[in-house]
């Protein structure tokens, strides 16, 4: 029932900045430290920042909007209950 994905895939999928936009709301972020490229420490903490501005916001979106295109027939399988 669990699928575990790394934290860089998690990151290439667009997700963090949407879900980091939600927990600005509440003063919370999910911060990455990265080196060469990859993500080698991730935790959640406290933040003054209240959104996003710029190109990232549309890349995110772009990013996402393509995950869920290439995993929309896995994720329709899932929500009905016939996947392994």
């Amino acid at each position: 029932m669990i699928d575990r994905k790394t934290w860089d895939e998690f990151r290439e999928t667009g997700l963090t900045l949407i879900i980091n936009q939600i927990l600005h709301i509440f003063g919370w972020c999910i911060v990455y430290e990265i080196e060469d490229g990859k993500v080698v420490d991730c935790y959640p903490a406290r933040t003054k920042f209240r959104g996003f501005e710029g190109d990232g916001v549309s890349k995110a979106y772009i990013n996402v909007s393509r995950w869920i295109k290439d995993n929309a027939e896995e994720l329709l399988k899932e929500a009905e209950g016939e996947s392994e």
